[in-house]
């Protein structure tokens, strides 16, 4: 799927042409340069590399600042690849909002909020336990961990632990507005992150 990356601006709503109120997500897209071009021939596959938001240079080592330079431009905070460009494009190359102009539906996926260790109850959606009838402070435990037999914890079992901060892709977002002057673009519904997370917007 071809697409660009975009950072997460905040959240606000759009009156639709009937009065309805849409929650929206506002999310800056591109400008992005296309940092590398790879080829089955060269690299095994087809794809581009696309670099997004500026970056000091003090901040990048001479690999990576080498690996801009041939592109002729500086130093990105994002790298993503992406396939499936129907028109030829090679480094250097720039692509704004514009791209997803002839588009109704997008894909995001980005890093989630982490929510640190949480326990079951609001980890997994558990019920607890009851509020009475032997049960001594123990309201928003799991209960039974494991049964006689096999004698220990199966895999996967949904237990306490770290919440959030993972990729997660939310499919299927309709796009409400494009503003190109100042590349922005707003689609219905929420996105993974908290503001300034920067996304991976892809078309179908």
């Amino acid at each position: 799927m071809a697409g660009l990356i975009g950072k997460k601006i905040g959240m606000t709503s759009v009156f639709s042409a009937e009065g309805k109120n849409i929650p929206c997500t506002v999310i800056e897209t591109g400008p992005c340069v296309v940092t590398q071009v790879k080829t089955v021939k060269k690299d095994g596959y087809d794809a581009i590399q696309l670099g997004f938001e500026e970056k000091k240079e003090k901040h990048s080592n001479k690999p990576q600042i080498g690996h801009f330079k041939k592109a002729n431009t500086s130093p990105k905070r994002k790298l993503a690849e992406f396939s499936g460009y129907k028109d030829d494009l090679k480094m250097g190359d720039v692509l704004t909002v514009d791209f997803f102009n002839d588009d109704k539906w997008l894909d995001i996926s980005g890093i989630s909020k982490g929510k640190g260790f949480q326990g079951a109850v609001k980890r997994w959606g558990f019920s607890g336990r009851n509020a009475t009838h032997g049960v001594k402070h123990e309201h928003r435990t799991l209960g039974s961990v494991g049964s006689s037999f096999p004698e220990r914890v199966l895999k996967g079992k949904k237990m306490p632990g770290r919440m959030g901060y993972r990729r997660v892709t939310v499919k299927n977002l309709e796009i409400v507005k494009i503003d190109q002057e100042n590349n922005i673009i707003a689609l219905k519904g929420a996105v993974p992150g908290r503001r300034g997370t920067l996304l991976e917007i892809s078309n179908f």
